[in-house]
């Protein structure tokens, strides 16, 4: 029979050496987080916060993924984003993420060098690149003008843009900012401004998403489409 010296003796032990951290349902309440998890993780949850998109709900399920990672696993995300910081920079001509000074498309000599593509973001690069039709270059003008965001022209890559428009290669301009009012704004004035220089500008067609239905869109959307329309 086991004394009660031996009860405490394995108790101590238990306390010593506790289980090892499993991934749990994240609670209802986000402040609870700190207070019953840790404030470690309640940190966590408050870092994923900071990312574009990311609600309360989404956090503390992030927040809980990466507690029930290995280790390795954990440090390997934890470098990749002091990676991303350290070593990312802007290309030096199309303002597009890249490691070196000029990124890999400026610096492909396949590209069309006529057709300039302006985007507001370099994101959007990707995604414009992902379809495959466009063998141009690009610009991005890291943001679009919001007088009451206070972002006016002057904060926005424009000169950069028409430096590389007063070496005659460029022919055209696609102007791809978002069909937002900020991104319309954005547009109009880029237009202005382009046109005096003898360059056709052009602006990416907006309407109806392939696989739906017509019924499920709303005005604008449908009025982007007939505006867009072209001859078959």
């Amino acid at each position: 029979m086991r004394n009660e010296s031996d009860t405490d003796n394995q108790k101590a032990t238990d306390s010593a050496s506790p289980p090892p951290l499993r991934s749990r349902k994240p609670g209802r309440n986000g402040s609870q987080v700190a207070q019953v998890s840790g404030k470690a993780l309640g940190r966590m949850v408050e870092a994923f916060m900071k990312l574009p998109g990311i609600g309360r709900k989404s956090a503390e399920r992030l927040a809980f993924a990466v507690l029930g990672m290995p280790k390795d696993e954990a440090n390997g995300i934890a470098q990749a984003i002091i990676d991303l910081k350290d070593t990312s920079r802007y290309c030096t001509v199309c303002n597009n993420i890249t490691e070196d000074e000029i990124c890999s498309i400026c610096g492909d000599p396949k590209r069309d060098v006529q057709r300039i593509c302006v985007v507001e973001e370099p994101s959007n690069i990707l995604v414009l690149e992902k379809s495959g039709t466009y063998r141009g270059r690009y610009h991005a003008l890291l943001g679009a003008i919001s007088p009451l965001d206070g972002i006016g022209p002057e904060n926005l890559k424009i000169d950069g843009l028409l430096e590389r428009l007063r070496t005659g290669e460029v022919k055209e301009v696609i102007l791809a900012t978002n069909p937002t009012v900020k991104g319309e704004t954005t547009a109009l004035y880029l237009s202005k401004l382009i046109k005096p220089l003898g360059i056709s500008v052009s602006r990416i067609a907006y309407g109806l998403p392939v696989g739906s239905d017509i019924e499920y869109a709303d005005e604008s959307t449908v009025q982007r489409a007939l505006e867009g329309r072209r001859e078959m």
